[in-house]
């Protein structure tokens, strides 16, 4: 863990960068929460919480050494018990993952292997539809509509029936968009009744509506509904890999025989200290919310058009190819996230530390003023 000394020094390293008081943190911030150094080259490419583990976590990865003789199961048993206490399932409704990417990998293989499909917006994150597509599974895609948020009403026009899933990453990842609520409610639970629905809620926690309805509440109800968490975000623990898929009883027994990357003593124990870990959940939440400000108030002044984020990172119309950008931000230092078919001038920027995002600022007005 660093110090605070060589925090600040390495935040004041890159090209002279001077910080405004309010973005620098204090020693015991900086101890319970790590934040990542300021790089030669900051990496903003993959959506990573900038902070994490925290101290507590470290200290819990640290004991959990002592276990690493020790297959995993029963540890993933008693975190699983933990997490179907949190959602209000059944510990059978909770399959451990080793990351979140996982469980979307062998939701898509137990359900469309050997011709069926998946209906998906696009774009959207593509590990389930990729990895399904290698055994036979048809994707239907869907586009987003102008304002780039789902179009539930194609999407529901779409299903058929060799429809197995319907894959909503909501908030949906790249475009940070989120459905209104009671369409959401509305389009799964009536959708339900004639497929799966699968909700990735990866950037669940960052919605700022405080009464926003996570789809674990059709799970209770028993619906066709899949939904699955990661540890890998707000939590900061993208490293690890765990995540975990939150089912009704008939269909996690059928995912469950398809797990293929069990996780391990120490991310189990991550995870489990991360639950608890209430300080270092609402400071990443507070941080991410501040940098994300700092982001939109700079293309607010460059005059680019971004949509409005419930996640950690931004889209934003960039007015150039991404590949033109991404090449002239990485000369300055900045690595920015790859294209997003069909949107070749738009950009996804991950929210970092809020010195990373200030010399991602200090870059991109930088590029847009040497026009």
């Amino acid at each position: 863990m660093q110090s605070r000394r060589d925090w600040l020094r390495s935040s004041v390293g890159l090209g002279g960068l001077i910080l405004a008081p309010e973005l620098v943190l204090s020693k015991e911030e900086i101890k319970k929460f790590n934040p990542r150094p300021l790089l030669s080259t900051i990496k903003l490419s993959s959506n990573e919480n900038p902070y994490g583990p925290s101290e507590l976590v470290q200290k819990a990865v640290i004991k959990a050494f002592d276990h690493g003789c020790r297959y995993p199961y029963v540890y993933s048993d008693a975190l699983a018990t933990k997490l179907a206490k949190k959602h209000g399932v059944d510990p059978e409704s909770i399959i451990i993952t080793g990351g979140s990417t996982e469980g979307l990998k062998i939701t898509g293989l137990t359900f469309t292997q050997g011709g069926g499909e998946i209906i998906a917006g696009q774009p959207t994150f593509l590990a389930m539809m990729d990895f399904a597509e290698q055994w036979g599974a048809k994707i239907n895609w869907v586009p987003v509509g102008v304002d780039k948020g789902y179009d539930l009403n194609a999407i529901n026009n779409q299903i058929n029936s060799n429809t197995k899933l319907i894959f909503l990453c909501n908030p949906n990842n790249p475009t940070g968009t989120v459905l209104p609520k009671n369409l959401l409610q509305d389009f799964c639970e009536s959708a339900s009744k004639k497929t799966i629905i699968f909700s990735d809620e990866a950037y669940y926690d960052f919605i700022q509506e405080s009464d926003y309805p996570s789809m674990d509440t059709l799970v209770r109800k028993g619906k066709n509904v899949i939904v699955s968490k990661t540890f890998s975000k707000v939590y900061g623990l993208a490293g690890l890999r765990i995540g975990y898929l939150i089912a009704p009883p008939h269909l996690a027994k059928q995912i469950r025989t398809n797990v293929v990357a069990m996780s391990n003593v120490l991310a189990i124990a991550a995870a489990d200290k991360a639950l608890e870990d209430n300080d270092f959940y609402n400071f990443s939440l507070n941080k991410i919310k501040q940098g994300r400000k700092l982001i939109t108030d700079t293309l607010d002044n460059l005059g680019l058009n971004y949509v409005a984020s419930n996640t950690n990172f931004v889209f934003f119309h960039s007015k150039r190819h991404i590949d033109e950008l991404g090449k002239q931000m990485l000369e300055k230092g900045v690595r920015i996230g790859r294209p997003f078919p069909p949107f070749y001038d738009w950009c996804r920027i991950s929210v970092g530390t809020l010195p990373e995002v200030q010399a991602f600022t200090n870059a991109l007005t930088e590029v847009y003023r040497e026009v």
